[in-house]
């Protein structure tokens, strides 16, 4: 039910802007989130050093969440994209170009090409980068976990089920967007 509250809220924010209400364009990442003891299902994210789960996001060229996919961190990237990617070819049919970090890089790339006939571009970092660079088309996917951050609920992973955890994802997702709704 939320899931469809949230996508009507994008539709109607993308024709705003002056978008179609299918995008074609979108950015994947995850975010490392600390769980609860009582969280369902946690692993450990050695890269970062967290107990917890990942949270797999798919944004539109505007940073509008397009869909979310809870899992536990110890997953690997690139396998925890896969749910979330062949979901959203399913719902969204116009999609064509996909970018992602390094961390997606290898097997998702042909499986991508494999399964849906579109291609999925790998935004690499440059070597002597420092610090935070802005990378094309990936700043976009950050600057969403940046908005989803403001959200207390989010800091931490507290739910039993993923499910739950996805809905408060598209709860405070579809509260920024009606921030921004308003403001127009």
């Amino acid at each position: 039910m939320i899931a469809a509250i949230h996508a009507h809220l994008r539709d109607h924010l993308r024709l705003l802007e002056g978008r179609d209400r299918q995008p074609t364009a979108g950015i994947v990442d995850r975010q490392s989130v600390k769980a609860s003891e009582t969280c369902g299902q946690r692993g450990y994210d050695a890269g970062k050093k967290i107990n917890g789960t990942k949270r797999h996001i798919l944004v539109d060229a505007l940073g509008l969440l397009l869909m979310v996919c809870v899992l536990p961190a110890n997953l690997q990237d690139r396998d925890g994209a896969r749910p979330l990617l062949a979901k959203a070819f399913r719902v969204y049919g116009r999609l064509r170009w996909l970018w992602a970090d390094g961390g997606y890089a290898g097997q998702l790339v042909q499986w991508v090409g494999r399964v849906s006939r579109r291609a999925l571009e790998i935004v690499r970092r440059s070597d002597p980068a420092r610090g935070f660079p802005v990378l094309p088309r990936r700043w976009v996917v950050e600057r969403t976990f940046g908005w989803l951050g403001r959200s207390r609920r989010l800091s931490r992973d507290y739910e039993r089920q993923a499910e739950v955890a996805e809905a408060f994802v598209y709860l405070a997702m579809c509260r920024l967007m009606l921030h921004r709704w308003i403001k127009n």
